[in-house]
């Protein structure tokens, strides 16, 4: 087994979750030490790592990205190396995305650039939404702003080793909305005496699953959760509150969807008599992939002789690293998990330790073919 397989399993035994991360970024720290890479910032965006590695010229700047979270899931599979933590789990692979980027460091240690500096990001948070946007935030974000930024995710469903390319759009961008809806408790023989959320609710749960259909392009709107009063059978609820998700392939399209949602329940809510309130959480911007970095990724692909195949529609599910597009050309691409696998996220999922060489090979050939003014 080599050092990069070991890595995988032990960061696999102590899962950490977003916002937890102390102990993965010390593990990732140490294996890095005996690399030497030029720079080292620590604690970026909360638990977050970077890694600078500067080329032999100038030129442009390169950041890859891993996440360093897990999930607060329990683990069902039984690997050698199952979580030592109860209820905690790396169920979505970024164990192996994080070993495919150690792999990378290893490699340029040993091989730096011909020109620019390559940046390796260690993320927290990501499943929640906020990594990403507190390492952007991090005035030291300043000194690593790339030039280009790239990231992968494994894809289960897909043929081991397959990669998953689309330009423009590659996920949803999505967040979550809760509405709360404050009425008047009253006693439940004399209903008329309060003001009760229920008819509200009822409406919102008819009228807002509709909204979507007014989009430009794909949206969706996923109701979650509603909440009316308590089990108090004397009393007429004076609270109520209605979750959703809501997602869409372009940016604008969730935006404009968030506001068509607030612009319905206000309106309900004040013919109902009601205050209403809004919280969004685990909010993801759309991941769109820049055309002009396809050849590069594309021709590093074909450098390793792995199979291609080119995604007619985006995924529907959200990846932090939609926020980097927004700052600079990115690119995302999946990498297949295996047609059996396990879906992320479920107890008995784990990532396959074949996927490291692959990931790491494709993400070293982009470096390479950059550096050198191939494309």
């Amino acid at each position: 087994m080599n050092s990069l397989t070991q890595l995988r399993h032990s960061l696999h035994q102590h899962p950490e979750i977003a916002g937890e991360e102390t102990e993965t970024a010390q593990r990732i720290l140490e294996f890095f030490k005996p690399l030497q890479a030029d720079e080292v910032i620590e604690n970026l965006g909360g638990t977050g790592l970077a890694f600078i590695f500067k080329g032999k010229s100038s030129g442009k700047r390169l950041l890859f990205r891993c996440e360093l979270d897990a999930l607060p899931i329990v683990e069902t599979g039984n690997p050698s190396y199952r979580s030592t933590i109860p209820g905690k789990g790396h169920l979505c692979g970024h164990d192996g995305h994080m070993a495919i980027i150690c792999g990378l460091g290893e490699k340029l240690s040993q091989n730096r650039p011909e020109s620019g500096e390559v940046i390796l990001l260690f993320q927290p948070a990501e499943e929640t939404g906020d990594g990403a946007r507190a390492i952007l935030e991090d005035s030291r974000f300043e000194q690593i702003k790339p030039d280009f930024a790239f990231a992968l995710h494994n894809l289960p469903g897909y043929p081991l080793h397959q990669v998953v390319m689309r330009k423009g759009t590659f996920a949803a961008g999505s967040t979550g909305l809760t509405i709360s809806l404050t009425g008047k408790t009253s006693h439940s023989a004399h209903p008329e005496a309060g003001i009760n959320p229920a008819q509200a609710i009822a409406k919102l749960i008819q009228e807002l699953p509709k909204l979507p259909q007014q989009a430009k392009g794909f949206a969706l709107l996923t109701l979650i959760h509603a909440e009316l009063g308590s089990l108090a059978f004397g009393t007429s609820a004076g609270k109520g509150n209605l979750s959703m998700t809501l997602r869409a392939f372009d940016q604008q399209d969730l935006d404009e969807l968030i506001e068509k949602v607030k612009n319905k329940a206000e309106a309900i809510a004040k013919s109902e008599r009601l205050k209403v309130e809004f919280s969004f959480v685990e909010q993801f911007a759309v991941s769109v992939n820049d055309p002009k970095l396809y050849p590069l990724v594309e021709k590093a692909v074909k450098g390793l002789s792995v199979n291609l195949v080119e995604k007619s529609e985006p995924f529907r599910w959200s990846e932090d690293f939609g926020l980097f597009s927004q700052i600079c050309p990115s690119f995302l691409f999946g990498l297949g998990a295996g047609e059996n696998c396990p879906q992320l996220h479920e107890g008995s999922y784990d990532f396959p330790d074949e996927l490291i060489e692959t990931g790491m090979g494709i993400f070293d050939r982009i470096v390479r073919n950059q550096s050198e003014g191939k494309s």
